[in-house]
């Protein structure tokens, strides 16, 4: 196992976030439709993460959201990155953003942080470590299905899928308490973990908006899948259900299966 400073990354992290302006002052473009947007704040952020975490590791690959940056292939460990997952919100000033930042060695995170300056939030997990808000150990609540919020959206980018997702939603928001939506996946998963929310329904998400935070509700005794109940991949586009407990998240699971026989991708 490569030996990782986490100090180091969460001071490189902190230190990426100078680039995200709350003034307006940066620009903004679409990625072939008008739902998926970049900013030359994503951009600043991406560069500055991949040129210190190259200087500090040469040694680990890069996977990261912007500009295809794909180096998987011939790494045993690989940076998975956001430079901003809420993008959206962030172009609009909103709060529920955040820069997301995993270590995945033989296909595992390992290491995850994921920062939100305008929350004042930085979570950390290492593998076999806990998870931490702020410094502080965190942990999933114990409420039960019924008693849960679900994290949840419309397939933002693949619209397409909105009926399915809608059809799901209405499953299980019939059977628990209510339902959220911030337009962060990882600040999302993230709140889970520190016991704001207990469930977790998305249909197809990138591997960089939850690999940082899939570890940090891990590690604060959460529980995950995929569509084939397996642990979401960190290379791939993957369903994403999750949970605070394991019975939670076979019902949401289940929940899935009643309206779709495979996956739509």
């Amino acid at each position: 196992m490569i030996q990782i400073d986490l100090q180091l990354i969460t001071d490189i992290v902190r230190a990426a976030s100078a680039r995200m302006d709350r003034t307006g002052g940066f620009e903004i473009h679409d990625k072939g439709v008008r739902e998926n947007i970049v900013t030359s704040s994503d951009l600043a952020v991406q560069h500055f993460l991949i040129t210190e975490l190259r200087h500090h590791y040469p040694e680990i690959g890069f996977l990261c959201e912007e500009e295809d940056l794909n180096e998987v292939s011939g790494h045993e460990a690989v940076w998975v990155i956001d430079p901003i997952d809420g993008t959206a919100n962030y172009a609009r000033g909103n709060e529920n953003c955040c820069i997301s930042v995993a270590l995945v060695e033989k296909g595992e995170p390992v290491l995850g942080v994921v920062y939100s300056p305008w929350r004042g939030e930085l979570y950390t997990a290492e593998k076999g470590k806990g998870a931490c808000l702020n410094g502080k150990p965190i942990h999933v609540s114990n409420r039960p299905f019924e008693q849960g919020l679900l994290f949840t959206a419309m397939s933002t980018y693949r619209k397409e899928f909105a009926k399915t997702c809608s059809d799901i939603i209405y499953d299980l928001y019939m059977a628990c308490n209510d339902v959220r939506r911030t337009g962060s996946a990882a600040v999302e998963l993230c709140l889970m973990a520190a016991g704001f929310a207990e469930l977790y329904f998305e249909i197809r998400l990138m591997p960089w908006d939850y690999a940082a935070a899939s570890l940090i509700l891990q590690e604060a005794g959460g529980y995950m899948c995929d569509f084939d109940g397996e642990k979401p991949s960190p290379f791939r586009p993957s369903m994403f259900i999750a949970a605070n407990s394991k019975e939670s998240c076979t019902r949401i699971f289940e929940a899935v299966h009643r309206h779709l026989s495979k996956l739509p991708y």
